[in-house]
């Protein structure tokens, strides 16, 4: 095993590697094609921001036996030669008539035999990071070898944790905390909504984020209309609710939570909702256990705020966390994964105002262990702050 390394020790590569074959041989795959930046980035370490560039497709071949291949463009050639992949294959990207799919497919041929099944992630929160003219080409020139769908096969392993990812995680939770406790010092009357965004990723850099991917959030009298809409100028009123959601990164991964404050005294109707809210994360942090369901959630969630005398809010309720800012599974009625020890999951119920032309959210960050739920955000304050 190589000595370099990115992010983690070799070993932790390796072991995923491990557990990425061995799901492999049981869905009967010969080879694994990963072109997305979160798959590549779990198996190789290969983490960067050049991936905002859509110029260039990047693969990564996890072979049924043996070390993973990267087939990518030469500009990556000497951050990738510092990971713990030592066969590296380079063309000259971008290369117009050519970009990579020769390479690729005689990498491909030599690693799958003519009979052989190639997994490529295909279904629900899965892309495919290249022309699919480009794809159709090695598709064909491979024949009688199959594409078939490794969804499946990645979800498995990724959506379970080590303790090196979660011990990330909750880095990135803890940065992300921290700035949210600065929220009052940028957050008054008067303030625009869209500076106050910018002051909070400025904050949650300061705090150590390597950087900020996502944030969202809204304000608005008594709650608000919706959580993604761009900000804009409109200034903090006294009555109105603020709430902040961020996806900041450190290491390569994600926190997701949020939190909600009021801007002068709340009133009765947005202090009970946000109790509502509180109360129903609070029961589900007691009560979720490995083998229940992503639907059961949706339901313990939807049961609580109804028993806290507010109403639910639609959508789904919580989700997956790790290399990405949402994974699978989804907490809604319709998701019937099986919940497994070492899941990194958001608690993220809602609650609807005004005949529903207002909510309130509220989102905490969880890994489900054998025995129960653990935080790894922060709890936000049963009683909604004040910023005065």
């Amino acid at each position: 095993m190589s000595a370099r390394s990115l992010v983690f020790p070799a070993a932790e590569f390796q072991a995923r590697t491990d557990r990425l074959q061995r799901q492999m041989q049981a869905d009967g795959l010969d080879a694994l094609l990963l072109s997305a930046a979160a798959d590549i980035f779990y198996v190789t370490g290969f983490l960067t921001r050049f991936w905002e560039s859509p110029a260039r497709p990047w693969f990564v071949v996890v072979p049924a036996q043996g070390a993973p291949v990267a087939v990518i463009p030469a500009i990556g050639a000497d951050l990738m030669g510092r990971s713990w992949v030592q066969d590296i294959r380079t063309w000259p990207a971008p290369m117009p008539g050519d970009d990579g799919v020769s390479l690729l497919a005689d990498t491909l041929a030599q690693l799958v035999v003519k009979t052989g099944r190639i997994g490529l992630p295909m279904g629900l929160e899965t892309h495919l990071r290249m022309p699919l003219a480009d794809f159709r080409r090695v598709e064909a020139g491979l024949a009688p070898r199959q594409f078939v769908d490794a969804t499946h096969t990645v979800h498995r392993v990724r959506e379970i944790k080590s303790e090196a990812e979660i011990a990330k995680i909750r880095a990135s939770c803890a940065l992300a905390g921290r700035a949210f406790d600065r929220v009052p010092e940028f957050a008054q009357q008067g303030a625009g909504l869209d500076q106050v965004f910018r002051r909070f990723q400025m904050a949650l850099l300061e705090e150590g984020a390597d950087w900020v991917s996502y944030v969202a959030g809204a304000a608005g009298q008594g709650g608000y209309g919706d959580v993604i809409s761009p900000a804009g100028p409109t200034p903090l009123a006294a009555g109105d609710v603020l709430m902040l959601d961020t996806g900041a990164v450190r290491d390569g991964y994600f926190c997701d939570f949020d939190r909600n404050y009021s801007i002068g005294p709340a009133s009765a109707e947005v202090a009970q909702a946000h109790a509502a809210l509180w109360q129903a994360t609070e029961a589900v942090l007691h009560s979720l256990r490995p083998g229940m369901r992503a639907c059961d959630v949706h339901q313990m969630l939807s049961d609580e705020i109804v028993k806290h005398g507010a109403q639910p809010g639609g959508g789904r309720l919580g989700h997956g966390l790790g290399v990405t800012l949402t994974e699978w599974p989804s907490f809604t009625p319709q998701d019937t994964t099986p919940l497994r020890a070492g899941m990194v999951l958001t608690l993220e119920p809602g609650v609807a105002l005004g005949c529903g032309s207002r909510i309130l959210v509220h989102e905490e960050n969880i890994v489900l262990r054998e025995g129960g739920c653990e935080l790894l955000s922060p709890r936000a304050p049963e009683t909604l702050p004040e910023i005065s």
